[in-house]
C-alpha cells in the first residue's frame, strides 16, 4: 500500500510515531507500507483519522479520488518512474483541462510539497 507511506510522509510522521499512535510495532507499519501485510480494520480507521481522509480512500490504490466540495481534490496515488515522470490520473487531467502538449510549471516547497500549474500550449512549440 504505497499510499500509506505517501500519506505518512505528507503528515511529516515517522513509522515510529504512527506505530505509537496505533499501539502497534514500527515493524508492523513498515510491513503495511511495503505491502507485506495489511492493517486490520481498526487500524485503518485510526490511520484514516490521522491522515484526515476516508477509510475508502486510504485502502484504495491509484485512481481513488475524493472531492472535498471546496475546489480541492485528492486524485489518488501515482508512481514516479525511473526517468522522473508521473502519469496524472485521467480525472485530474479532465478537471484541470490538461491535454497533451500543455506546458506544466512545477513549483516546490520543501515543507508543503510540489504543485503543478498548467501554462497551456505554446503555439509553434514542438512536442
Amino acid at each position: 500500500m504505497d499510499n500509506l507511506k505517501i500519506l505518512r510522509k505528507q503528515k511529516g510522521l515517522t513509522q515510529e510515531e504512527i506505530a505509537e499512535k496505533l499501539g502497534v510495532s514500527r515493524q508492523a507499519v513498515a510491513k503495511w507500507e511495503h505491502g507485506d501485510t495489511m492493517p486490520d480494520i481498526e487500524s485503518c480507521i485510526k490511520l484514516a483519522d490521522i491522515y484526515g481522509i476516508t477509510v475508502d480512500l486510504l485502502v484504495r490504490n491509484a485512481g481513488a479520488e475524493e472531492h472535498t466540495g471546496d475546489g480541492k481534490h485528492i486524485f489518488g496515488c501515482t508512481k514516479l518512474n525511473a526517468k522522473g515522470q508521473i502519469t496524472l490520473p485521467a480525472n485530474c487531467r479532465k478537471v484541470f483541462g490538461l491535454k497533451e502538449g500543455d506546458n506544466i510549471l512545477v513549483l516546490g516547497d520543501e515543507e508543503k510539497g510540489i504543485a503543478l500549474v498548467n501554462l497551456g500550449s505554446i503555439k509553434g512549440e514542438n512536442k
